[in-house]
């Protein structure tokens, strides 16, 4: 009876008949402009209307995106033509204009962080000097009896 069957060294599965589910985004990706980067906007925050987010994003340079320009999104597109899904507009602007802003919020964060550094090291006394170190660590119980 063993004599019948084959070694299963012999037998092998095709790998690519195998499928893999991956779940679907919430949001839409745009397929890529050059120059441009995109970024979902709150519109409606709990179901009301934020229009304060949406104007200050206007005044930063954010502009709608029109579904017309992006196909893939036309499911999307809300009464003024722009893609909305469930409460958040795409929006997009240079690139240029995306790394300055990056680049003012990181120089932002660092002058407060010298700042605080600053501060503590200014308290600091010899007799009982303070450490500046920026590293966590986390523990377990060390044999508690």
């Amino acid at each position: 009876m063993a004599d019948n069957r084959t070694p299963r060294d012999v037998v092998t599965r095709d790998k690519t008949s195998r499928y893999v589910y991956v779940p679907p985004s919430t949001l839409p990706d745009p397929t890529p402009e050059p120059g441009y980067k995109f970024r979902w906007v709150a519109t409606h925050v709990l179901g009301k209307s934020d229009a304060t987010n949406v104007s200050k994003k206007m005044r930063e340079g954010w502009e709608p995106v029109k579904a017309a320009d992006h196909a893939e999104l036309m499911l999307h597109a809300n009464s003024n033509g722009n893609v909305e899904v469930g409460g958040l507009m795409l929006c997009k602007a240079p690139v240029e204009f995306v790394d300055a802003r990056n680049t003012y919020y990181q120089n932002q964060a660092e002058m407060q962080m010298e700042s605080v550094d600053n501060n503590l090291m200014r308290q600091s006394d010899p007799r009982m000097p303070l450490f500046n170190e920026r590293k966590s660590s986390t523990s377990f119980g060390k044999g508690v009896k």
